[in-house]
C-alpha cells in the first residue's frame, strides 16, 4: 500500500503514541498530539494502537494512491475528499489505486491522524516512530513531510486488518456503515479542562489561584507542538524563590515570571525552571490538541485520584473498541 504527497499541508508529520522511555535523557515525548485520534484511527483498521499515523495541521494537504489502500482518517481539523464525495472518518476506507484525495477544513479542531494498514513504513528513533523536529530525528528523515513523498505501509497486517480487507476489497471505494463515535471518548465541554493542582500550586495568591479557576484564557498564536500560550490576567506570587529545574510533562501548565501561563505539549522539554501550577488530565489533552490560536479555555479542578480513574475508564473503553471491531470481523459479533 503506498501513496504520494501532491501537498503536505501545514507541519505534516509522521507520529506514533510517542518514545517515553529516554525522558531521563533529555528526549521529549513527542508522538500524536491527540493520541486518542491517532489510536481511533489504527484500531478501525485492527491495527496496533502505537502503529505509526501521518498528523495533518488543519486542511491543504493532498495525496494520491499509488496501490489500493486501507486507511482511516480521524480527528477533529478535517475531512478527506475525492473530487465528487466527502469520505466519512472514524472508519475504515477502502480507496482504489489511482484515486486523488485531500483534506479539506472541518472545524472547530486543528489536527487529523491518517491511518493505514499495518501502519506507515518508517524506521524506528530509540523505540519510536513519531518525528521530533527540533533535533530531528524519528519519522521520515526526521522533517516534515513535503510533495513528491512517497509512504509506504509495513503490510505487517493483524488478522482483523486482513479480514477488513477482504470485506471492502473491490473496483470502487467502500467503506462499512459502522464508524466511531470520537465525542464519546471526549468530555462533552470541549471547552473545560479538568486540571489537578500543581506542586507550586501555592506559590501564588489567592486572587491568582481563584482566577485561575474563574477566568477564561485564550490560546495566543505563538503556540506550537512545544506548549500552548495562554492570554489572561497574569499570575502573581505569593511565594518568592527560584526553582530548580525540574521535571515537566506534556500537559504541565507553568507560569513565566511575568505571570503568564504556558501549557506544555507533545514536544515539550523533559525540565523546565518555571513553576508548576497545574497539571492538565491525559484524558483532556486530546482537547488541548484540538485548539486553535484564539480559542477561549477555562480549567476545571479535579483530584489526581479522579484523573486517574478517568484514565483508567478511558484505557478500557479503548480496549473495548478494539474488541468489538475484532469481534466484528470475526463471524462473532
Amino acid at each position: 500500500m503506498k501513496i504520494r504527497i501532491k501537498r503536505a499541508g501545514l507541519m505534516a508529520t509522521i507520529q506514533d503514541q510517542g518514545r517515553h522511555h529516554y525522558l531521563s535523557q533529555g528526549v521529549p515525548v513527542s508522538g500524536a498530539m491527540d493520541s486518542l485520534s491517532a489510536q481511533i484511527a489504527n484500531l478501525c483498521l485492527g491495527n496496533d494502537v502505537n502503529d505509526a499515523v501521518i498528523e495533518f495541521t488543519q486542511s491543504g494537504a493532498s495525496f494520491v494512491t499509488e496501490e489500493d489502500m486501507l486507511i482511516c482518517l480521524s480527528g477533529a481539523g478535517a475531512c478527506l475528499k475525492t473530487e465528487i464525495r466527502r469520505l466519512p472518518q472514524h472508519r475504515p476506507l477502502f480507496i482504489p489505486a489511482g484515486t486523488g484525495l485531500y483534506l479539506e477544513n472541518a472545524p472547530p479542531g486543528n489536527r487529523s491522524y491518517l491511518a493505514v494498514a499495518g501502519g506507515w513504513h518508517v524506521p524506528e528513533a530509540l523505540g519510536s516512530r513519531s518525528t521530533y523536529i527540533t533535533a530531528r530525528f524519528g519519522g521520515l528523515d526526521g522533517r516534515f513531510l513535503k510533495e513528491k513523498d512517497v509512504l509506504k505501509s509495513t503490510e505487517k497486517f493483524t488478522p482483523t486488518t486482513m479480514a477488513i480487507w477482504n470485506a471492502l476489497k473491490g473496483n470502487a471505494i467502500n467503506y462499512p456503515k459502522w464508524g466511531v463515535a470520537r465525542a464519546l471518548f471526549l468530555s462533552r465541554d470541549f471547552k473545560s479542562i479538568r486540571v489537578m493542582r500543581g506542586r507550586e500550586f501555592n506559590w501564588f495568591d489567592d486572587a491568582s489561584t481563584g482566577n485561575f479557576f474563574a477566568e477564561e484564557y485564550i490560546l495566543g498564536h505563538n503556540s506550537n507542538r512545544m506548549g500552548y500560550q495562554l492570554q489572561g490576567k497574569p499570575m502573581h506570587r505569593a511565594i518568592q524563590g527560584e526553582l530548580l529545574s525540574t521535571a515537566v510533562t506534556p500537559g504541565t501548565i507553568q507560569v513565566t515570571n511575568n505571570g503568564d501561563l504556558i501549557l506544555l505539549m507533545a514536544d515539550c522539554q523533559t525540565t523546565g525552571g518555571y513553576p508548576r501550577i497545574a497539571q492538565v488530565a491525559a484524558v483532556d489533552l486530546p482537547l488541548c490538541a484540538q485548539l486553535q490560536p484564539g480559542d477561549a479555555i477555562n480549567f476545571k479542578e479535579i483530584s489526581w485520584k479522579e484523573a486517574e480513574k478517568l484514565y483508567i475508564e478511558h484505557q478500557l473503553e479503548l480496549r473495548k473498541l478494539a474488541v468489538t471491531v475484532q469481534q466484528r470481523y470475526s463471524g462473532s459479533f
